[in-house]
């Protein structure tokens, strides 16, 4: 099956750019990206399963304690440089410095148009792989870069108009590989394939960034971590390459203060040592964003199911009246105001702890 891109010299194996992931059913290709000031969160997350024949995508937006979304699922295209399904369009105006989304969904009170400029270089995460019993539960590749934000929303009756000069920043997250997605197949139950801890923090300073991100298991033990602090560029700057440069380093160690009753913080510590002795990075909430607004563990949008060759649907939801121990609302992002020594950051701390995890006392 070949599609254009296939003119273009960039194939890394003997196959046509169509067949991918060795046909793995839950092979996606996701863009990730979120915006935040102390007042307001939004999120876009648009992921293509070609191997399941599916794209889907969702927008959502907290402000003014209304967490409202917009959500659509269809047939992928052929072409998967049609990054668009229903009312939700990605378009890459300049491949990792500038992207615009675009979402027309006035009939669930939805709608923006927003340009996402690069603030860092891309930072490559170490690649993730993880086996549940005999079935390859995880591999993936995540290119993680943060940025700031321009345009406007429109939730409900709230306008939200956002200038350059406004400092509203955000994250751009680019993953592929294995993941779990769709319907599983059946498989004989596992020991562990219930237990999943994630930490990811990439929070924007005026003069840096600085990234965190561990998956441990229930004992403890992270299986994929790094750390990193990553340059803000000027202009015409690289934002790949060996000139791109990021300091990585390991070891950073979480104090995570969890709300009575809950997997979600209070507030967290992180501490670590780039070789001449601990640092550590205060990191307050302001406001909570839930994961599932976007699909993520969504009771009926979870990502990569097949709905029909195009469906598009809508939800908003008062964040006081929710439960916040249902498992849907377990996988938050957390806005965070970020102190590092003389340094006020604005960033998010995502965190999903799902079955047991010794350290946090989580059976």
């Amino acid at each position: 099956m070949l599609t254009p891109f296939d003119d273009y010299p960039i194939h890394q194996t003997s196959l046509p750019l169509a067949r991918a992931g060795d046909a793995h059913p839950d092979f996606y290709d996701r863009f990730w990206f979120n915006g935040y000031r102390d007042d307001c969160f939004f999120a876009l997350a648009m992921g293509l399963y070609p191997n399941r024949g599916v794209i889907d995508a969702a927008f959502s937006v907290v402000a003014e304690d209304v967490q409202r979304s917009v959500f659509a699922s269809g047939r992928a295209p052929i072409d998967r440089t049609q990054t668009a399904v229903g009312p939700i369009r990605v378009e890459i105006v300049e491949p990792m410095r500038v992207n615009r989304l675009v979402i027309d969904a006035p009939e669930h009170d939805l709608e923006a148009d927003l340009v996402y400029r690069a603030r860092t270089p891309v930072f490559e995460e170490p690649r993730q792989i993880r086996w549940n019993g005999p079935r390859l539960q995880f591999d993936v590749t995540r290119a993680t870069q943060l940025g700031s934000w321009e345009g406007t929303i429109r939730s409900g009756s709230t306008t939200i108009e956002i200038g350059a000069d406004d400092a509203v920043r955000g994250t751009k997250d680019r993953s592929w590989g294995v993941r779990p997605v769709g319907d599983p197949a059946p498989m004989a139950p596992v020991a562990s394939a219930g237990q999943l801890f994630f930490l990811w923090a990439p929070i924007n300073f005026d003069d840096v960034a600085f990234h965190y991100m561990v998956f441990e298991d229930g004992a403890g033990v992270p299986w994929s971590e790094v750390g990193a602090v990553i340059p803000v560029i000027a202009a015409g700057e690289p934002v790949t390459g060996p000139a791109a440069e990021v300091a990585r380093f390991s070891g950073i160690r979480h104090d995570i203060r969890w709300a009575s009753g809950l997997r979600r913080s209070d507030g967290a510590t992180l501490t670590f040592d780039r070789g001449h002795g601990d640092e550590s990075i205060e990191l307050e909430p302001l406001l909570t964003f839930r994961m599932s607004g976007v699909g993520y563990i969504h009771p009926r949008f979870t990502h990569g199911r097949w709905h029909d060759e195009l469906v598009v649907d809508g939800e908003a939801f008062a964040a006081g009246d929710l439960d916040n121990a249902e498992f849907r609302n377990l996988h938050v992002q957390q806005v965070m105001r970020a102190t590092w020594g003389d340094r006020t950051g604005l960033g998010v701390l995502e965190q999903l702890a799902i079955g047991p995890h010794a350290p946090s006392g989580f059976s």
